[in-house]
């Protein structure tokens, strides 16, 4: 090769590398983790301070603030208000278009917090100790800072994804989600761009008690709401004439054939994986009874160990709690009605129509009607078969490597099941690592997310949205 050609070889290679390192994003090891995690601690302080708990909600007091810190950065948001007071918010991030949106997902509103049972203010954004306490610390708004702070690096890196990243904090979650996203995916359906994901509440990174990790958890199928309410009528008068057709009486009979109906076990795939996944992590007795779950309900005496853990046993069968039973509000009188309300939860698969006609024929004859009290739909379940499921694993991977990811199963709801229905693949997943005793705290007294787990999490969905995107 001439020495003419050597050299416009040589100026073709710079030229090159300096077009590639223009258009390649900034390495992850280029940024300071520990000074994004102390914007992420003031920033959740800060919303820590605004009291949403529901009811009344006050969620529009936080989206402001939302908007506002979205704004520093040149975000626009806008922000749904369906009734005085409550508010929703999106924000959206562009990328290429070549993939479907990706939504971070939190809510605003928290529960109600009692300050006489706290060590600190619950709603003064405490930072002491290593952790930022107040109500709502967890359940939801350390997700939410997580997610925000994730998506403000990415755009300040000038990072562009494969798809629009969507940051949408909605209302009234603690109480059904009908004003948050439940108005959202009615209403405002158009601007989520026919998400393709959706990162939501209910999962996390279980630890035992000195903070090993365990499994990463992730909430891919929820328990459905399906409650109903029983009402007996019978004739009223004098409580010192007792009477067998009585309200009460019908009422009491009915609930008792209830609580005693021997639901059937159903063992659904994605409850069997989850079991059989966590099954290392029990006591040694119980590890050959999860490991294989399917037989483990045949053998009686397996069944009654298995009933030991509530929460275990609950993902097995469908359930019913009687939670209200009201009848006279004096105690000598037979009142003409009384009436019951039952906080039943079905499978994944399971027909809730189904279910009532079933729990009809059990009080056939007892005197009592038994009806939906409007609190119900289809148990939400995402597929483990998606780009989703494998970009956690994947980084999960890269954090802890051998700590295995499990799919699970809620007996409770989230708002996930509004964006299900609209066909996303939504996975409930906080990446947090949370014990079983910092866990009570939630819904609980002093709760609180250490800034440590503040920092990773934050890392985490920053490099899960990369993970999305290929990079």
């Amino acid at each position: 090769m001439s020495t003419s050609l050597r050299v416009l070889a040589s100026i073709l290679s710079l030229l090159a590398t300096a077009a590639f390192a223009a258009s390649s994003p900034p390495a992850r090891s280029t940024l300071d983790w520990n000074r994004i995690g102390d914007e992420a601690t003031q920033l959740l302080s800060a919303y820590l301070r605004i009291n949403t708990a529901n009811p009344p909600g006050n969620e529009k007091a936080a989206a402001d603030f939302l908007r506002e810190t979205l704004a520093r950065d040149g975000i626009t948001a806008t922000i749904w208000e369906p009734v005085a007071g409550k508010a929703n918010l999106l924000a959206r991030v562009p990328g290429s278009g070549r993939k479907r949106p990706m939504i971070l997902l939190h809510h605003m509103d928290v529960v109600p917090a009692a300050r006489a049972f706290w060590t600190v203010d619950p709603f003064g954004g405490v930072v002491k100790d290593g952790y930022v306490w107040g109500r709502g610390a967890i359940d939801t708004k350390g997700l939410g800072i997580a997610e925000l702070v994730a998506l403000l690096t990415l755009k300040r890196q000038g990072i562009m994804l494969d798809r629009d990243v969507i940051y949408l904090a909605t209302s009234d979650e603690e109480i059904g989600g009908v004003l948050g996203a439940g108005d959202v995916t009615k209403h405002h359906a158009d601007a989520l761009g026919k998400a393709e994901f959706v990162l939501n509440e209910g999962g996390n990174i279980v630890t035992d008690e000195t903070g090993k990790p365990l499994y990463y958890g992730v909430l891919a199928a929820e328990k459905a709401p399906f409650w109903l309410e029983v009402t007996a009528r019978g004739m009223p008068g004098h409580g010192s004439i007792p009477r067998d057709d009585s309200a009460p009486n019908k009422l009491v009979r009915a609930l008792e054939k209830i609580r005693t109906w021997p639901l059937p076990l159903v063992i659904t795939p994605v409850v069997e994986r989850y079991i059989r996944a966590i099954a290392p992590t029990v006591d040694p007795a119980l590890r050959p009874l999860y490991a294989d779950i399917r037989r483990a309900v045949e053998n009686p005496a397996a069944r009654q160990q298995l009933a030991k853990n509530p929460r275990v046993y609950a993902l097995l069968r469908n359930t019913i709690s009687i939670t209200v039973i009201e009848g006279s509000n004096k105690t000598n009188v037979i009142p003409p009605l009384a009436r019951a309300e039952l906080d039943v939860r079905l499978l994944p698969g399971q027909d809730p129509q189904a279910f009532l006609a079933d729990i009809r024929r059990v009080a056939t004859d007892l005197g009592v009607e038994i009806r939906p009290l409007g609190i119900g739909w289809p148990p939400p379940e995402s597929s483990l078969d998606s780009a989703f499921y494998d970009a956690i694993a994947a980084v999960t991977k890269r954090h802890d490597p051998g700590v295995p990811v499990v799919p699970l199963v809620s007996t409770g709801f989230t708002d996930s099941h509004y964006f299900m229905e609209l066909g996303m693949t939504c996975y409930g997943f906080a990446p947090f690592k949370i014990s079983e005793r910092e866990r009570e705290r939630v819904h609980g007294n002093d709760e609180r997310l250490s800034v440590e787990n503040l920092r990773r999490g934050t890392q985490y969905i920053y490099e899960l949205l990369q993970e999305l995107s290929g990079r």
